[in-house]
């Protein structure tokens, strides 16, 4: 008896060539972002401060999604940046408020107080993260990728 794949009568289940069968849905998507922020929040936040790892995290984290995803949701990879940082951003001035350290801003602050000044403060990164997703999109939109 010979293989079923190797048998040139039996029907032959195509499966998708390539990475592509391997590429993000947007719920797949919003689940690794999300997932992968908080990591990275939690991780930064350890020493008492979200700094540099959070801000460099976001960037990988938007430009892998915007390479991980399929090509028929690249639109929903170019919206995400912008609420995936201000979501994180909110959840960190929630659970733990003490890491959101901005100057000017009094120990004592409100929520709202310290979550608008932490997406002030982060709004060069959301410029370069969402710019980086965005170059990443039109990459490979221009390539066909």
């Amino acid at each position: 008896m010979t293989h079923p794949a190797s048998d040139p009568t039996s029907p032959q289940i195509r499966s998708s060539s390539g990475l592509a069968a391997e590429d993000l849905s947007v719920r797949g998507m919003i689940v690794v972002s999300a997932a992968s922020m908080a990591s990275i929040s939690v991780l930064d936040s350890i020493d008492g401060h979200a700094g540099a790892v959070f801000s460099l995290g976001f960037a990988l984290v938007v430009v892998t999604v915007a390479l991980a995803v399929d090509v028929r949701n690249l639109f929903a990879a170019g919206v995400l940046p912008p609420v995936l940082l201000l979501a994180s951003l909110l959840a960190l001035c929630i659970v733990r408020p003490e890491s959101v350290a901005v100057d000017g801003v009094a120990e004592n602050a409100s929520l709202v107080t310290r979550y608008i000044a932490s997406v002030v403060d982060h709004g060069l990164t959301l410029v370069v993260g969402h710019g980086l997703a965005l170059a990443t999109i039109g990459w490979r939109i221009a390539r066909g990728v």
